[in-house]
């Protein structure tokens, strides 16, 4: 996009619109707001909430580009809202094109009905399962195994991973790369105790092998994450999971012993 200057010009918010309750389908509308330097896209969308059209409906939450709400399509393309700057997205006739998320049903106007989204992430059991014995401090994962984790913590579930899959378009039941990212977290933990259980999940016919690699998540990521490299790793994992069973139960027993419980202290 052409980086245009801001001192005295105006910028044109495309918009698509769609309200259920009165629209057959979606429409655009478009706006015009000053373009200021440091104005966001999601600044834009405040100007024309609080200035020129109180029924535009959009989610945000904060604006530290850590909550993932506000992502949406702009020019194409799924991004968080908050952290790009409005200029930088800006055709040469100084236009923007703004969407809701492709392949989930619109609520109304940028917002989207994102039920399927949270379905599948609660799938894949998002939560640390320990084993039955554990320290009384902390287990001491190497660094090496931190840094096996890909940074799949950094995620921070804003959809456009899932928004840009092709395959979420053509297989509603297909698990994502959201919650696939996850899974990859949780299974690679040395902490975890089911990594067979959460491997046969993925593994099954709307998981890991369902993914075509076209590398669209990774292209989406606002934090830069990889997940097809994942899905790639759980499917190798997924092919010998009684092996790799074994050596987390191996794994978890140095884990314990390495961070023995507190003794209570003896009485006199």
């Amino acid at each position: 996009m052409t980086n245009r200057s801001s001192q005295g010009q105006s910028a044109t918010v495309r918009v698509q619109r769609f309200n259920p309750d009165v629209d057959t389908k979606p429409y655009f509308d478009e706006f015009t707001i000053p373009l200021e330097p440091g104005t966001t896209i999601l600044d834009a969308l405040r100007e024309i909430k609080s200035n020129q059209d109180g029924s535009l409906t959009y989610r945000r939450s904060c604006r530290h580009a850590i909550c993932g709400s506000c992502a949406m399509n702009i020019n194409g393309k799924n991004m968080l809202a908050c952290n790009q700057p409005l200029k930088d997205h800006l055709d040469r006739k100084g236009r923007i094109t703004i969407r809701p998320l492709p392949y989930q049903p619109i609520i109304k106007d940028l917002v989207v009905d994102r039920s399927a989204f949270w379905e599948q992430y609660q799938r894949i059991k998002p939560w640390l399962i320990p084993p039955e014995d554990i320290p009384e401090k902390e287990f001491r994962m190497s660094p090496e195994e931190v840094e096996a984790l890909k940074n799949a913590e950094k995620c921070i579930m804003c959809g456009a991973c899932y928004a840009s899959c092709q395959v979420i378009g053509l297989n509603r039941r297909y698990i994502g790369p959201h919650a696939l990212l996850k899974a990859f977290q949780k299974i690679l933990d040395p902490r975890d105790s089911i990594p067979g259980e959460r491997l046969a999940e993925v593994a099954g016919d709307d998981g890991v092998f369902r993914c075509h690699t076209i590398f669209n998540c990774i292209d989406a990521c606002p934090k830069e994450l990889n997940p097809t490299q994942a899905i790639e790793t759980l499917r190798k994992l997924a092919q010998k999971r009684q092996a790799f069973e074994a050596m987390r139960r191996e794994r978890q027993k140095s884990l314990i012993v390495s961070t023995p419980r507190i003794s209570e202290p003896m009485g006199d």
